[in-house]
């Protein structure tokens, strides 16, 4: 018994050092030596402060700047442990809502987003991607469509012409991923701080 037992808590605690130890540092160690700013997070610095993250969305609502897909994300209830509240874009309880086409209160939400766009331009068609929430709820992504929509509410609200926005805009459209991979896209948060730059007001 005593022979057997041995070897295997050798094996278990070698096996632990290398898988549980040695591997991963290894691989962080390689990965921040080859993709520095990949490994650190994909931060986004503006004027030697860290403002976000390319990998994940934020909250934009002033009408000054492009906002992105909704956010499904929520967190815990200030008020009562056992409920969630909304809390778009918590990048620590990333997930979908989980609803479906038969669910009332998301056909009501996007009933609601859908009227609010209308409102805003009533003479595009709203795209999908601005009532419908991604998997992770994290998205900082939109389509080129989708910021397009956008462009005369942020123009108006900046009080500049829709060609100077549509033409920085253009200027942060990303083809597909090595030609191939994906849809064009632009990042939100990268777009408005483009913005805030090139239209200081």
């Amino acid at each position: 018994m005593r022979a057997s037992l041995r070897p295997a808590l050798v094996l278990f605690v070698l096996l632990t050092a290398i898988t549980g130890l040695a591997y991963p540092l290894a691989m962080t160690g390689l990965a921040a030596a080859i993709f520095p700013a990949q490994a650190a997070g994909s931060l986004i610095h503006r004027d030697g402060t860290v403002v976000g993250s390319s990998l994940i969305g934020q909250s934009f609502t002033t009408a000054r700047y492009f906002h992105g897909r909704p956010s499904a994300t929520v967190a815990a209830d200030p008020t009562d442990a056992t409920k969630t509240v909304a809390s778009p874009y918590n990048a620590s309880n990333s997930a979908g809502s989980n609803l479906g086409p038969t669910s009332a209160a998301l056909a009501e939400r996007v009933k609601g987003d859908l009227a609010a766009l209308r409102a805003e331009n009533p003479d595009a068609p709203v795209p999908v991607d601005l009532v419908t929430a991604s998997g992770s709820g994290l998205d900082p992504d939109l389509s080129p469509e989708a910021a397009q929509f956008q462009v005369p509410r942020v123009a108006r609200a900046r009080g500049v012409s829709e060609d100077r926005v549509r033409d920085l805009l253009a200027a942060q459209v990303e083809g597909r991923t090595f030609g191939l991979f994906g849809e064009p896209r632009v990042n939100v948060l990268a777009l408005n701080l483009a913005l805030d730059a090139s239209l200081r007001q």
